[in-house]
């Protein structure tokens, strides 16, 4: 009798469990969304993509993706909706590289509750609305600030973004920008980013300075 009990018990958390990675990665249910534009010259460093990092491209931020987030974690893979290869070939331009884009629907996309052309719209339009530094657009030479020096400079730049909303990524320890987030709510209004990335950010940038490497 006693044993039964534990299984019911345990079934009834595994059923849980499961209704709550399902409401998780539910279409349309998350908090805000945080656009990743990628530091290019870092990406390079590491790969050989064909489409990114030809010598000559001389890309510096590129959108990542528009990534819906909860306030703890994010959802992903929300549906099996696949994307129309007219919205890949008329939004494709928004990446350094077309496949890029697939995958991004994929994963994101498919988490935003819209539809491919109104996602990717909604991608180039907040990839738009981040004005870039003067400093950081294609520097050539590499550029070491510190934490709060690099969020500054986009603050300057862009004086409706809120406190928190700015937030640097980076990779090798923290000697290398990776990426930068800046997050938005659903409407397209400037929102801080949840208090889990904010300390992700801290800790992946945890030397006192870090450098963009140069545009090539």
């Amino acid at each position: 009798m006693y044993l039964a009990r534990l299984m019911f018990v345990a079934a009834l958390a595994c059923a849980s469990s499961g209704a709550q990675a399902r409401k998780q990665s539910e279409p349309g249910r998350f908090d805000y969304y945080a656009v990743a534009l990628s530091w290019s010259p870092s990406y390079c460093a590491t790969r050989n993509d064909p489409d990114q990092c030809a010598v000559g491209r001389r890309h510096g931020f590129v959108l990542h993706g528009l990534w819906p987030q909860h306030e703890r974690g994010f959802p992903e893979s929300c549906s099996t909706e696949k994307l129309p290869p007219q919205v890949r070939e008329r939004y494709g331009s928004l990446f350094p590289s077309t496949r890029l884009a697939e995958h991004e629907w994929k994963k994101h996309g498919t988490c935003s509750g819209l539809d491919p052309a109104g996602y990717f719209a909604l991608s180039g339009k907040l990839k738009n609305q981040v004005a870039i530094p003067r400093a950081f657009q294609q520097p050539a030479t590499p550029v070491r600030v510190s934490y709060g020096e690099f969020v500054q400079a986009f603050k300057a730049a862009n004086p409706k973004l809120q406190q928190y909303s700015v937030l640097p990524f980076c990779a090798a320890g923290g000697r290398f920008l990776r990426e930068v987030h800046v997050c938005y709510d659903k409407r397209g209004a400037s929102r801080s980013c949840s208090e889990g990335q904010v300390k992700r950010s801290y800790r992946s940038c945890r030397q006192e300075t870090f450098v963009l490497q140069n545009v090539r």
